[in-house]
């Protein structure tokens, strides 16, 4: 049933009734979140058909005068990016638990902006003769696979009532129940499996290297000569880090890196490389949304650290896209002679959601690393020995066509009392993380490039 129109399935369309009611409801943000109830009030129009038969299956439409939430002073909510689902109830002559949806379809929605939500339909079959009335109930707003609940929290009056009458040559039945289904609370993304959760790296099947970890130790098979022997290109090994990422990021990432290296006089062209499809875009992104970087640890005979940085997304994603991390690169210059230990530190994500815009930072600190690469190398001028460094990087390393993305979006601030509006929410191991308005749907890693 669509523009208030009434349809009454497998037989002829009979006129549709449309009612509108209003209720004060409490909407409540993620667990994770750890943000208080908001309250606000919903304002909610029902159309059914007016009559109808014992046996048939009806269609009945939801639509949201005023939904009980605005989209917090933070971010703009882009085009298609909110699902509401919700349950309305049938009591009367039939008592039911009608499941209702609504398609991901939504105005951009700007920063303050009342939420607009889709139209959500169900349906019901009929199975008892009598009035049968309908009374919206629950409803889930689904802002980049993150949900915010929204309950009724006062008595909600009956919005229709459907005259049904025994069909004819038949008998009516009496209670009955309906085809429509319990409610569903809204998709939530899992991500895919249950493993490793990974940003800018991956995991194997979910798993984690045994025994210990290393931090600027040298670890075998990981060290080439840099010496006079004419080699000028050196692969590191892939090696398991952790990330523990401050509020509003998730509690811990587990990745995967590998340092190669270039000789390129006395100092090292580096390439950092992650994983493919380290997570699914939850929404459509624009391009150039999300840059990445890193801290090496520079180890062994050397000391400091430098910073490599990588592009970003250079395509737009459509939603459910996988996206990847592009190659970050930067310069290693040797402070000191002798063996020297590259190993991954701290990332870095910079969300960037349109022109203009202000970014926000993501910082992760690396709690498990290991050294990928070892070099003999010599002192050069101005080296990296005990200081940080900008490692001269560099945005030109190329990423895949599902390059890295963040989502914009920010979860509604719920409530017409301005208790605070819904922002950073972090889910792990599988799940979407809402990052100051920047959501990321992680799944265990695909493979390295």
């Amino acid at each position: 049933m669509l523009g208030g129109a009434g349809i009454l399935l497998g037989v002829a369309a009979v006129p549709a009734q449309a009612a509108e009611v209003s209720y004060k409801t409490e909407c409540i943000p993620p667990a994770a979140s750890g943000l208080d109830p908001v309250e606000g009030t919903t304002k909610v129009e029902i159309t059914a058909p007016a009559t109808a038969k014992v046996g048939d299956e009806i269609e009945v439409v939801w639509k949201f005068v005023q939904a009980a939430s605005k989209n917090p002073d933070l971010i703009v909510l882009p085009k298609d990016s909110v699902k509401p689902t919700g349950t309305l109830k049938a009591s009367g002559a039939q008592t039911a638990d009608i499941a209702m949806e609504g398609p991901q379809e939504n105005p951009e929605i700007p920063k303050g902006g009342d939420m607009v939500l889709s139209d959500m339909t169900g349906k019901v079959k009929l199975t008892a003769a009598g009035d049968v009335t309908l009374t919206p109930d629950a409803y889930t707003i689904t802002a980049y696979s993150t949900d915010t609940k929204c309950t009724p929290q006062e008595a909600v009056p009956a919005a229709a009532t459907i005259k049904v009458t025994a069909a004819e040559g038949g008998s009516t039945t009496s209670g009955g129940s309906t085809s429509g289904g319990t409610t569903t609370s809204g998709g939530t993304a899992t991500g895919g499996d249950t493993g490793g959760t990974t940003s800018g790296g991956s995991t194997t099947g979910g798993g984690t290297t045994s025994g210990g970890t290393t931090s600027g130790g040298s670890t075998s098979g990981g060290s080439t000569s840099g010496g006079g022997d004419g080699q000028t290109d050196f692969a590191g090994k892939t090696v398991a880090t952790s990330f523990a990422c401050t509020s509003p990021g998730p509690a811990k990432i587990d990745s995967t890196a590998t340092i190669n290296a270039k000789k390129n006089g006395g100092s090292y062209d580096l390439t950092v490389k992650t994983a493919e499809g380290v997570m699914n875009s939850p929404a459509p992104l624009p391009a150039g949304a999300l840059k990445p970087s890193m801290v090496i640890t520079v180890g062994g005979d050397d000391s400091g650290s430098l910073k490599v940085e990588g592009p970003a997304n250079k395509d737009a994603l459509n939603t459910g896209d996988p996206v990847s991390l592009g190659d970050m690169t930067g310069t290693y210059k040797p402070g000191a002679d002798g063996k020297a230990t590259l190993s991954p530190g701290d990332l870095t994500i910079v969300v960037t959601l349109s022109a203009g815009a202000d970014p926000i930072t993501i910082p992760c600190k690396a709690t498990k690393t290991a050294v990928s690469l070892e070099l003999d190398v010599q002192k050069q001028a101005g080296g990296v020995s005990g200081a940080t460094t900008s490692g001269s990087g560099s945005s030109s390393g190329s990423s895949s066509g599902s390059s890295s993305s963040s989502s914009s979006g920010g979860l509604a601030e719920t409530g017409a009392n301005d208790h605070g509006g819904l922002r950073a929410l972090g889910f792990v191991a599988g799940t979407a993380i809402l990052l100051g308005g920047a959501v990321f749907v992680f799944l265990p890693h695909r493979r390295m490039r």
